[in-house]
């Protein structure tokens, strides 16, 4: 069969199904039977077919992808959440095209505008700090969207995600109740970075009540690299005095405070402790391992999948706020301290 009769009507026939089944199962997979969709699909592939999405579009059939801005991709802060919300709208249908800013929201703005320009039936950003344009740019479309990592009651938008504030609540008890009174302090800057501002918020609001005063030598900033958190720990832990235990911002931030650590010749957690905050993936397998505050990645990638697919097809309309349950998880970096504060 030459390619330009491979057509959704040799699809059909090669599957034996009517041509709307095709269809459905293109556009609503959910409601076609697995076992029909998988005929369908075998079709698909033995005849080469591939959809004119352009075409589809322009017919007001939906394009199938969702438009995904992650602040960034080159490290596992938000592998698991992407995974899972990929592996979940996959379900439903749709196909996710992924764009990364570097925090950056001038160019978190441009990547939305081409994924509009590409007639995406969804969009997915990451947290609460969105320039006005952006905001302004998804209601004049009145198209579905939805925030993940960040939950707050005043989202402008549906929400998924972890009280980070309450994160950096957590991982300062934590270390302040283990009797740790010289403490510092390494966090990513926390413009345009709301999940950042709100764990370091946190953390400040359980410092001062403890009547603990941070020493400026010991609050450090670090990008969201291994190696930049290291050098950044180092110049902490070199300091003429230093603290006896270290609270990240994240768990990247943490590992490079490890790797400085055994620079130092510092044993953990007998001459450091140290706490992160996510529960990424190699949290659990470092040694010792990590001591942090677990946010569901996983949990809120998926929910955000399917709440952004049912809103696509039409399943729900109203919007959501839902914040999904965090927990310190102790583990080996940490232990109690019982000497006197310098």
């Amino acid at each position: 069969m030459s390619d330009n009769k491979i057509d959704i009507f040799a699809v059909a026939k090669r599957a034996n199904v009517s041509i709307s089944t095709v269809s459905r199962s293109f556009n609503h997979p959910e409601l076609v039977n697995p076992a029909t969709r998988k005929k369908i699909d075998t079709a698909v592939r033995k005849l080469g077919y591939i959809r004119n999405r352009a075409a589809q579009t322009m017919h007001g059939i939906r394009s199938g992808t969702i438009g995904l801005v992650v602040p960034t991709i080159d490290h596992a802060i938000f592998a698991e959440v992407i995974q899972a919300f990929s592996d979940c709208v996959d379900a439903h249908g749709f196909t996710i095209l992924i764009a990364s800013h570097g925090y950056d929201l001038e160019r978190e703005y441009a990547a939305l505008r081409k994924f509009l320009e590409h007639r995406v039936d969804g969009l997915a950003l990451i947290g609460e700090d969105h320039s006005q344009e952006t905001y302004e740019l998804i209601a004049r479309q009145n198209i579905p969207a939805v925030t993940m990592w960040n939950y707050s009651e005043a989202s402008r938008l549906s929400c998924i995600g972890a009280d980070n504030k309450m994160a950096g609540v957590l991982a300062a008890q934590h270390l302040v109740g283990l009797g740790h009174r010289d403490i510092g302090l390494l966090f990513p800057p926390t413009k345009d970075n709301d999940r950042a501002r709100d764990r370091r918020s946190g953390v400040q609001k359980i410092l001062i009540n403890a009547g603990i005063n941070i020493n400026p030598d010991w609050d450090v900033e670090s990008t969201y690299s291994i190696a930049d958190a290291k050098s950044a720990a180092l110049r902490l832990l070199r300091s003429p005095q230093r603290p006896s235990g270290v609270l990240c911002g994240n768990d990247v931030l943490a590992m490079g405070v490890l790797y400085a650590a055994r620079a130092c010749n510092m044993n953990i957690p007998e001459d450091l402790s140290v706490v992160g905050i996510g529960d990424f993936k190699g949290s659990n397998e470092v040694e010792p391992s990590l001591t942090t505050v677990r946010l569901p990645a996983r949990e809120i990638g998926r929910l955000a999948g399917n709440y952004l697919s049912r809103s696509i097809t039409g399943d729900l309309t109203e919007k959501q706020r839902v914040g999904c349950e965090i927990a310190l998880i102790e583990r080996g970096t940490c232990k109690p301290h019982y000497g006197v504060s310098r």
